[in-house]
């Protein structure tokens, strides 16, 4: 297979016909092998139904359903697991990214790039729900990882199938995509593609995603740079606060020992011994995130590096 072409859907009866024709219709004119996988999150609305129908008519789309909501990153995830293709292609099903945009993913995945991910740059969303936690959260997520995209939110993006089978998605890490991507050594680009305005159905996301999105976040960024090396974190925290403690603590038994100055009415002393009794917690957290970091490795077998490419030595 050729193309993998994979689309999460939820509530989203009204678009699949017209989504579904589009994309045949983009996919045909390619003239490579390909599947549409749709993967459907639980829908109330008669999306089983229609993608059932979908399926008996169209050799081309086999049709995964969840037994309830688990969420867009469990279905994308699902899509990418059963994805036969060479390359891997993801959209949302609400019709607002354009298939006809694929064939440009394409061009550039054979320009040499392991990911093409789209930059709504003209979005035709809301300001307040849709535009402005997006503008938020992009700027949050450039600003902590080492991949400088414009546009993480955006569904329509292209992957080799090394790097599409490679991640491993949780929660909600699909708006994270191509910093996981990034930590697995993919290189990416970033195109502009057409954005359109919802015709059918309503939006599943607003304003209250950026706390979850700084949540998640924080989660990437520890995954990505300390994994494994936990007590790098926790243990250096650990001295700073223990340091600063004990440094306090050695001040206060000078003035008690050598200048006789009452302490033990004073609230710094409580602060200085927290201090230290926290240093101390959090040294130990990260000893036992080491623990747990090498048993994660050892147990699967999982190794800590990703070969790029391996030049075995030529027979004589």
């Amino acid at each position: 297979m050729d193309i993998s072409v994979v689309l999460p859907v939820y509530n989203e009866s009204g678009n699949l016909d017209p989504l579904h024709e589009e994309l045949n219709e983009v996919l045909e004119e390619l003239g490579r092998s390909y599947e549409i996988i749709y993967v459907d999150d639980g829908s109330t609305d008669g999306s089983k139904d229609k993608l059932r129908a979908i399926h008996d008519r169209d050799s081309h789309v086999r049709v995964l359903l969840l037994r309830r909501n688990f969420g867009q990153t469990a279905a994308v995830s699902a899509g990418l697991d059963h994805a036969t293709g060479e390359v891997v292609v993801t959209l949302d099903s609400d019709r607002q990214n354009d298939p006809h945009d694929i064939p440009r993913l394409l061009d550039k995945l054979d320009e040499g790039f392991d990911v093409v991910t789209g930059w709504r740059k003209e979005r035709k969303d809301d300001l307040l729900l849709r535009r402005l936690p997006s503008i938020v959260a992009n700027y949050l997520i450039r600003r902590t990882t080492n991949v400088r995209v414009h546009d993480y939110g955006c569904m329509l993006k292209a992957y080799r199938r090394e790097i599409a089978h490679g991640m491993r998605l949780y929660g909600e890490m699909h708006r994270f995509i191509p910093a996981i991507a990034g930590d697995l050594g993919a290189s990416i680009c970033e195109i502009v593609v057409n954005h359109r305005p919802r015709v059918s159905g309503t939006s599943k996301y607003g304003i209250s995603r950026v706390a979850r999105v700084l949540l998640d976040l924080a989660t990437v960024k520890f995954l990505s740079s300390f994994s494994t090396r936990p007590i790098h974190v926790f243990g250096v925290l650990g001295l700073v606060l223990g340091g600063i403690g004990g440094a306090l603590l050695a001040v206060l038994g000078f003035e008690r020992i050598f200048l006789g100055i009452e302490i033990g009415n004073r609230p710094i002393v409580l602060l200085a011994l927290l201090l230290v009794m926290t240093g101390v917690q959090l040294v130990t957290m990260g000893l036992l995130g080491e623990m747990l970091a090498r048993t994660y490795h050892e147990s699967q077998g999982k190794p800590i590096y990703l070969l790029a490419e391996d030049l075995e030595r030529r027979a004589e």
